[in-house]
């Protein structure tokens, strides 16, 4: 059974309020996808063998919390957590862009192990276990990440399609293509220049009768990283490239560069 989500947007919400104050809105974001991340992979994935991603002993979601109230907490998520996860699942650069320990962020001393035990404990809600949600079709991160974009890139004074692309729009976009066709092969590579948080890349794959390839660039270092996280959770290890418009470069999942 899938989370409400009216129950994740719920979260979200709180999740918000506690950041505000010491940082853009845009940048919210790039701490509550993380920590959503990391619940949801430990809720998934912890102990469980041969999975998309590993979740290292002393890394999941509980040492997270068993962090709460302790004056490290920020330095001991980027370290023990967080920088755990990106070592043994080669997601350096990816889930470690936002620092929790930024103190002209998140307040310093008691202020900021206060926001960080109130933001971990939102999450505890046991109405958010990922544990038996469905795996194939959920956009759990692309949901949040329009979420939040849907409210706060107004208040960021920035233009919203910047952010994201609205699920309408990629799922009549991922029937345009013709991806269900008959010509349609494992072979079939599906690519998107500009992909944000790949959303609609995951529609068209959605829309396929068979497993088919999908790549994608962003040229926003916190979006690309999004763009990963989604990915694993789908499955799909596919390795994004940041490069600066026009240049396109491809990046097959063995890691070889396909330049124009």
């Amino acid at each position: 059974m899938a989370i409400k989500k009216s129950e994740l947007y719920s979260s979200l919400w709180k999740s918000c309020d506690e950041l505000r104050g010491g940082m853009d809105a845009s940048q919210y974001k790039d701490y509550v996808l993380v920590v959503l991340f990391i619940k949801y992979i430990s809720d998934k994935y912890a102990g469980v063998p041969y999975a998309p991603i590993t979740v290292p002993e002393g890394a999941s979601f509980q040492d997270m919390v068993a962090l709460k109230g302790k004056p490290t907490i920020g330095d001991d998520i980027n370290k023990k957590i967080i920088g755990k996860i990106a070592e043994v699942n080669k997601l350096t650069g990816t889930i470690d862009v936002a620092d929790f320990n930024n103190a002209e962020k998140l307040g310093s001393g008691p202020d900021m192990v206060k926001k960080l035990s109130n933001l971990i404990a939102i999450f505890e809600n046991p109405a958010l276990d990922f544990s038996k949600n469905r795996a194939e079709g959920d956009d759990i991160l692309g949901d949040a990440y329009e979420y939040l974009m849907r409210h706060f890139a107004t208040e960021s004074g920035k233009s919203k399609g910047q952010f994201y692309t609205p699920a309408e729009v990629s799922r009549v976009m991922a029937k345009i293509v013709g991806i269900k066709s008959k010509s349609t092969t494992p072979q079939t590579t599906v690519y998107d220049p500009t992909c944000g948080s790949v959303s609609l890349l995951l529609k068209v794959a959605d829309e396929a009768e068979t497993k088919i390839s999908v790549y994608g660039q962003e040229m926003d270092n916190a979006t690309a990283a999004l763009a990963r996280m989604n990915m694993i959770l789908h499955n799909n290890r596919t390795c994004w490239v940041i490069y600066p418009m026009p240049i396109l470069t491809l990046c097959t999942s063995i890691g070889k560069f396909i330049r124009p």
